[in-house]
Formats: structure tokens, C-alpha cells, sequence
């Protein structure tokens, strides 16, 4: 990936960050479309896959 993509998809995430009590934060919902998942379903197994990586890691 060239440097001007990783900038523009850097730009592009924080353009959907939102601040929740002082914590920023990203809606799944808004990350499904910017990383080019079409159907909730399918990335929903991803957060789910993404869940038991940090859990078999050791991560809460």
C-alpha cells in the first residue's frame, strides 16, 4: 500500500471517530463501510473472529 493510501484511509478513520465521556471512539456500523464490507453479517463475523483473537491472547 502506497504512503498517499495509508494517509487518505488515516484521514477517512478519523473523519468517523466520535468522543464518548473523553474516549475516542468509532462506530461499527461507520468502519463496516470504510473498510468495504457491504452486509453487517459479514463483518460482524469479523468482529467476532477479531473478539477471540484477544481473548486467546490474553486481551479482555
Amino acid at each position: 500500500m502506497k504512503s498517499e493510501e495509508i494517509k487518505a484511509l488515516f484521514e477517512r478513520f478519523e473523519q468517523v471517530s466520535s468522543e464518548y465521556e473523553g474516549i475516542e471512539c468509532w462506530s461499527a456500523r461507520e468502519l463496516q463501510i470504510l473498510l468495504g464490507y457491504s452486509k453487517w453479517e459479514n463483518f460482524s463475523k469479523v468482529i467476532d473472529k477479531a473478539k477471540e483473537a484477544c481473548k486467546n491472547a490474553g486481551k479482555k
